[in-house]
C-alpha cells in the first residue's frame, strides 16, 4: 500500500518530501505504533544511527525485552 501525500500538504509543512516522511516515521514510532527496529527500518538508519537522531531531539528510545532479544538474535547471527 502507498500513501500519496499532497504537493500542498508537503509545501505547506516546509519541509522536503523526505524530512517529511521522517517525521512522520518519528510521530509513528513515539506513539508506539513502530518499533524501534521497523523506524529505522524504514528510514534506512542503523538503530543506532535512529537513536542518535531521537536523542538529538530529545526523544526518550523505547527499548523493550523483544527488542533486546531481536538484537542478541543479530549480534549472535553475525558471529
Amino acid at each position: 500500500m502507498s500513501l500519496v501525500i499532497s504537493d500542498g500538504l508537503v509545501k505547506a509543512s516546509g519541509l522536503s518530501e523526505k524530512e517529511l516522511f521522517v517525521e512522520i516515521v518519528i510521530m509513528l514510532f513515539c506513539q508506539d505504533k513502530i518499533s524501534l527496529g521497523k523506524a529505522s527500518e524504514l528510514m534506512g538508519l542503523h538503530r543506532m544511527q535512529l537513536q542518535k537522531l531521537l536523542s538529538d531531539r530529545g526523544i526518550c528510545v523505547h527499548y523493550d525485552v523483544a527488542e533486546f532479544q531481536d538484537d542478541l538474535k543479530v549480534l549472535q547471527e553475525t558471529e
